[in-house]
């Protein structure tokens, strides 16, 4: 590539243009440490402890600069970025060169990446016996799915953005919180969306079980 990254200014850092929302810089930011963390696959295999802890530091760097509006103004002024938000001389920075990170692209990191948390997800639910004996249950609650989900070290907020579902919806069904759980036909999906994204076979039978304990708690 044409440039270190330690060369790159906060955008082509995060892969974001000089326009970007406050929103996109958090995505971006999130999305490249996925990438780049130590358990990550891809960055195991193409970055030594330091290139990687090097690389982490300069976006938590450019994060920090960039999500805060006093910081992210003065920044821009001082690279000679101000006044140019959305303009062709700003947005050109970005198109200089593709966001190839040792002519790998993001698009390929990502791909790897969830291949091995996959992976990852499927060796701990094999060697859990709490799961086992979870999933072995004839009623399935929603403190049993977040047991499940704790087991497995996956934040709820990591659900709620691979599934779209709703963050409050994933809390109440987790909590079994009848009055706010959305209408049946809905509710079905959500789990079995909830279970896949932890990796969890037969998510039809075990989304079906849930189903019937939120039926039973209804009648009694």
């Amino acid at each position: 590539m044409e440039k270190d990254f330690d060369q790159m200014n906060y955008y082509e850092i995060l892969d974001v243009k000089p326009s970007a929302s406050t929103a996109e810089i958090r995505s971006a930011y999130n999305e490249a440490l996925q990438i780049y963390q130590p358990e990550s696959l891809v960055s195991y295999s193409f970055f030594s402890r330091e290139e990687r802890n090097k690389i982490l530091s300069l976006l938590e760097k450019a994060y920090l600069t960039l999500i805060n509006e006093v910081q992210r103004d003065k920044y821009d002024t001082e690279t000679n970025l101000k006044g140019s938000s959305g303009s062709a001389e700003k947005d050109a920075i970005i198109k200089k060169e593709p966001m190839n990170i040792f002519e790998i692209n993001r698009q390929a990191f990502n791909s790897v990446a969830r291949k091995n948390h996959t992976a990852e997800l499927k060796t701990k639910i094999s060697q859990s016996q709490l799961i086992k004996e979870i999933l072995s249950r004839q009623e399935i609650k929603g403190a049993d799915l977040k047991a499940i989900r704790n087991e497995l070290g996956v934040d709820i907020e990591t659900i709620h953005k691979e599934t779209k579902i709703r963050l409050e919806c994933l809390i109440c069904i987790e909590a079994d919180d009848r009055e706010k759980l959305p209408a049946a036909v809905f509710l079905k999906g959500f789990v079995k969306a909830y279970l896949k994204s932890l990796c969890i076979e037969s998510a039809d039978v075990i989304s079906a079980l849930y189903m019937s304990s939120i039926t039973t708690q209804k009648l009694t």
